[in-house]
């Protein structure tokens, strides 16, 4: 009887030591993790129930745009982003620009058409989007995408002011980044 009390002790001991460490570890294992900050995704941008996530990329980069006139107003317009694509580990992906599209260094690619854009969380960022895929080109691993979300963006909308008669059709560069997650079928 006295040994199975002594068995007790020890487990009960090192159950405490093993949730002290993983309480204490899990700042750190925070804080070296590749994926990027969760936000809630709004209802209207959620993909189709019959699609699975197969892929997440971050893009750094610009979007591009320029000042038009129409009627004696005076606009941005966005002519096309111009990002660099990495995977969840940071490792070089491939590019996204215009169409909207996103190419992979294995030569698939995507064009998108937006289906629903959502104001982002941050008031000075562009909209977070969903996009139906428009087409496919190549079999590599973008060959199967259907759906894609755009998450998480940060970077500012375009210019609130100078697009004048003195600038149409000049283009501003603004910085932006933000998640793409592609879905595919079940």
């Amino acid at each position: 009887m006295r040994s199975l009390s002594r068995l007790h002790q020890i487990a009960a001991a090192s159950a405490n030591l093993i949730a002290t460490f993983l309480l204490c570890s899990l700042p750190l294992f925070a804080q070296y993790s590749t994926q990027p900050e969760q936000q809630e995704i709004p209802p209207a941008l959620q993909p189709p129930v019959d699609e699975k996530l197969i892929l997440q990329l971050h893009g750094n980069g610009d979007q591009i745009y320029s000042c038009k006139s129409e009627s004696g107003q005076f606009y941005w317009t966005l002519k096309a982003p111009e990002a660099q694509l990495s995977d969840i580990k940071g490792q070089p992906f491939g590019k996204h620009f215009a169409g909207p599209t996103w190419q992979s260094v294995d030569g698939s690619r995507v064009t998108g058409k937006l289906l629903v854009s959502v104001d982002s969380p941050d008031a000075q960022s562009i909209p977070w989007l969903l996009l139906k895929v428009a087409s496919h080109t190549g079999n590599g691993i973008l060959s199967r995408a259907t759906t894609i979300q755009r998450l998480n963006t940060k970077g500012e909308k375009s210019p609130a002011s100078g697009c004048d008669s003195d600038h149409v059709n000049q283009e501003v560069r603004v910085a932006y980044s933000a998640d793409y997650l592609f879905y595919a079928a079940k």
